[in-house]
């Protein structure tokens, strides 16, 4: 659906903005800008992330953007900048480079975790990876991009400015304003001031925090918390975080030897992340890690177990523990588990799941509701938004990285700070923000990709489909042998999987009368018809698909089977 656009000529030079995930949600960050004629526009790609599956795609762990509208332009694409290394900005890359072939633009830190992903999808010979410094300029045919040295939970944060004939776009990426990052610097305010000083045209920014009043807290006063907590702690300890928020890791690290602990990475991402960190300086003046192999010989109260799995995910290092079914750590009775992150909306099941395992084994547990200061978002509060805004003074505020809720408050924020225009588009929206208003003047296709098995799947295809009917539903199969006359020599027998029985109405009786309606179905078929296994299968399968309903009020998975003798 094309929405009515202003009086411009179409061979005038527009500059828009279209997000493809990211906006009305918070991950999957996707988005595009292009510039020039509409019929002729040349795009940048800022950001290619993903999402995690939940319990309403099982099976399905990583959710990719669509990227068929833009793929349908790959030609004029001149390049894919990344902002910084988290899954939801660059996770996305090595599913769908292939179908942009683009080069791509990152800082070290980056570079280097962009590098593995390529490298394990056979694609690091062909996609090229042009490095970036921190506070770098490079151009792409009409944009000239400057990164804008930023703080967030991962090394090497960027926001860009985006300098066209039209005007500057900053795009914050993610960020929150950090006094003291411990690892980087801190946000360059005078460089976005500078900028604020050139004009601004739109700025792009994070919403997630929108609604919380104050500041995020500073990465210095977790650690100092950290320390002191786990100077308080007997036993084994093990602390949990996301990998890629390496200024945590870094936090952990020292207040484990400043309480006279080892520290053992457990968990491949884990492990990963500290060799892109030091691969940039990071994580200088710390001892050499233990193996988990190596770990289980100390004393509980020397050694401190950095693990990955604070979602909850099933196979993950800390839920191995959980389970008693890893090979080296165990825990127990008077052991502690520290998880120093916070709760990402749809892991609260799993989360406490993971929890109340390891309470049961007499695990201690230390989270941020019940000890606030061992973690930290990284993203702005509204005072820091506000910062933003009188550093920027944009004249367009476009929120992003927000479900639809963060978008409006944001756009709220911004006409409430002087800002003359807001708007808040959804993915898809492509939103022209010279010249003219700001509007939105096009929607273009903007769905999701599931990845199934290692299989790169449409959102709405048939295999998650039938797993979700049969994960509500249950199935049923029916098998049934006919011989050379067509007569039945066997069955039919009917199995279940995910159906009910009780006392009164055992699941036996019930497969029973499944089995009878099938056979009285298929008494009534002809002896040709019966020469026909899909007349067969059909018939089978009304029949028991009737009787189901009928016993249990839901309509079950029915496969059938006709053997022949």
């Amino acid at each position: 659906m094309t929405r009515p656009k202003a009086a411009f000529p179409q061979t005038a030079d527009e500059l828009v903005f279209l997000p493809l995930g990211g906006s009305n949600e918070i991950g999957m960050n996707f988005n595009l800008y292009g510039y020039g004629p509409p019929d002729a526009r040349q795009w940048i790609i800022v950001d290619l992330g993903i999402t995690f599956g939940d319990q309403t795609t099982p099976g399905v762990e990583v959710i990719l953007p669509d990227p068929t509208f833009i793929e349908e332009h790959a030609k004029d694409i001149l390049g894919i900048v990344l902002t910084h290394a988290h899954e939801d900005h660059i996770g996305a890359v090595a599913w769908l480079w292939p179908r942009l072939k683009a080069p791509l633009y990152a800082t070290p830190f980056t570079a280097f975790l962009l590098r593995e992903k390529l490298r394990e999808k056979g694609l690091l010979d062909e996609a090229k990876i042009t490095e970036v410094p921190l506070s770098g300029t490079f151009r792409l045919g009409p944009f000239e991009l400057t990164l804008l040295t930023l703080t967030h939970s991962i090394p090497e944060p960027n926001g860009v400015a985006i300098r066209t004939p039209l005007g500057t776009v900053l795009h914050t990426g993610d960020w929150k304003i950090d006094p003291d990052p411990l690892t980087g610097p801190a946000t360059d305010e005078a460089a976005i001031r500078r900028l604020g000083d050139e004009g601004v045209l739109a700025m792009v920014c994070d919403s997630t925090n929108v609604f919380i009043d104050g500041e995020a807290g500073s990465e210095a006063q977790v650690r100092a918390t950290l320390n002191a907590l786990i100077g308080q702690l007997k036993g084994k300890v093990a602390a949990a975080c996301f990998a890629s928020n390496v200024a945590r890791m870094d936090s952990i690290i020292r207040a484990a030897e400043a309480n006279g602990r080892r520290v053992c990475l457990v968990g491949r991402s884990m492990i990963r992340m500290s060799q892109a960190a030091r691969s940039v300086g990071l994580l200088e003046g710390v001892a050499p890690f233990l193996s988990d192999g190596e770990a289980k010989h100390f004393p509980g109260d020397k050694i401190l177990y950095l693990c990955t799995g604070s979602q909850g995910e099933p196979r993950a290092a800390l839920a191995r523990m959980a389970d008693g079914s890893h090979p080296h750590v165990k825990l127990g009775k008077g052991d502690a588990c520290v998880f120093s992150s916070r709760i990402i909306p749809g892991n609260e099941i799993p989360i406490r799941n993971l929890q109340n395992k390891l309470a049961d084994l007499g695990v201690r547990l230390y989270t941020e509701r019940d000890h606030p200061g061992i973690h930290v978002s990284g993203h702005p509060c509204r005072d820091e938004l506000k910062r933003m805004y009188q550093w920027a003074r944009p004249r367009i505020a476009v929120p992003t990285h927000g479900e639809r809720r963060h978008l409006l408050e944001h756009a709220a924020l911004a006409l409430d700070l002087q800002v003359s225009q807001a708007i808040a588009p959804r993915n898809g929206d492509m939103v022209r923000l010279a010249p003219g208003a700001a509007q939105v003047i096009d929607e273009v296709p903007a769905g999701r990709l599931y990845v199934d098995a290692g299989v790169v799947t449409p959102e709405n295809g048939d295999a998650l489909r039938e797993r979700r009917h049969a994960a509500s539903n249950g199935v049923l199969t029916v098998s049934v042998v006919l011989d050379g006359r067509n007569a039945v020599a066997s069955g039919p027998l009917v199995r279940s999987l995910g159906l009910p029985g009780d006392e009164d109405y055992r699941l036996e009786e019930a497969l029973d009368d499944l089995a009878g309606e099938a056979r009285e179905a298929l008494q009534r078929l002809s002896a040709d018809d019966r020469d026909d296994d899909g007349a067969v299968e059909s018939t089978l399968s009304r029949a028991v698909k009737k009787a189901a309903f009928r016993i249990w009020s839901r309509r079950p998975v029915v496969e059938t089977t006709v053997l022949r003798v």
